[in-house]
């Protein structure tokens, strides 16, 4: 278990490396000038080729990403262009509110999904697969913005149960934030639910199929016991994967759901740094996405050796 543990984080320590050269590049290749868009129009060459030597865009490109680098692993992210803030504390101040929100999204949504999924696959053909199909693809197929309003509307405005308002206070707790987390948990739980719904029922059903199953049932063993132990230990090594994949989405990637709910996370910021195209601001959120996906998929690896041990010795 050690070696295939070191051989993940040596995995992870390339693909970072690696993604930080990419995040940098693709920022290079960004349009427009930089200095132009902090000072305007209006400004002077003069002025602009000052800002522009001030904040170090007149040096080479290959230094210009060592320093960044090398600075970023020191914990100094550098200042946003935009808000002239320290950019380390933003974002991390950003990043434990999409932490709040992902976490209770899979807390509703992974345990939901598999439960659906399951259920479905043991009544194959039957009206609860159906229903549980047709209902999850319906919803999912709605946009996150219309499954926002609708609940909205239902939650906040006719039931009054809920904030409609996801607009949570600086440094605020979890339980502090927890009421005004459901909606928008709630609207990221529908996205992914079909998903990993679907994904669990298919692999059930291929698990029910085989013959260490049939050999289990005529053993005497009791249902439950081969659900639990034979069939979802080998079923969900799949769903594992979804679900890994799905955290750096609900982390970074919950643009219209924060949007519609005014959620301050860390896909709100991102698209603040790109609307003006705030350079440190937007490597650093990059970086740090890439980061916690990273580990997500990390977790994963290690859920799919202690699920199947023989993954190990791959």
């Amino acid at each position: 278990m050690t070696r295939f543990l070191a051989r993940r984080l040596g995995y992870l320590l390339v693909t970072l490396l690696v993604t930080s050269l990419l995040i940098f590049l693709i920022t290079q290749l960004l349009p427009g000038d930089v200095a132009r868009v902090i000072l305007g129009r209006e400004a002077s060459e003069p002025a602009l080729q000052a800002l522009r030597e001030r904040l170090g865009l007149t040096r080479p490109a290959p230094v210009q990403y060592l320093t960044w680098l090398v600075a970023f692993l020191r914990g100094d992210w550098g200042t946003s262009f935009a808000t002239e803030q320290a950019i380390r504390p933003l974002v991390l101040e950003r990043l434990g509110n999409s932490l709040m929100l992902a976490g209770l999204t899979l807390a509703i949504a992974v345990p939901l999904a598999i439960a659906l999924g399951v259920a479905a696959a043991l009544r194959a053909g039957r009206w609860p697969d159906a229903v549980i199909s047709v209902a999850s693809l319906a919803v999912v197929g709605l946009p996150e913005f219309v499954t926002g309003l609708v609940l909205i509307e239902v939650f906040a405005f006719r039931l009054r149960w809920l904030p409609a308002n996801a607009s949570i206070a600086p440094e605020a707790g979890f339980l502090e934030a927890l009421p005004m987390l459901i909606l928008p948990a709630l609207t990221a739980t529908l996205v992914l639910l079909a998903y990993i719904a679907r994904l669990t029922r298919a692999s059930v059903l291929e698990e029910l199929g085989r013959a260490y199953v049939r050999t289990a049932v005529l053993k005497g063993l009791p249902p439950r016991v081969v659900l639990v132990r034979h069939v979802l230990r080998n079923a969900l090594l799949p769903t594992v994967t979804v679900v890994a994949i799905s955290v750096g989405w609900l982390i970074s990637g919950l643009i219209v759901v924060e949007n519609v709910f005014n959620y301050p996370g860390l896909g709100r910021l991102l698209t603040f740094a790109i609307d003006r195209r705030d350079v440190p601001l937007l490597q650093a959120i990059s970086l740090v996405a890439v980061l916690a996906f990273a580990l997500a998929n990390l977790v994963a690896d290690v859920l799919y050796a202690v699920l199947n041990p023989r993954i190990r010795l791959g």
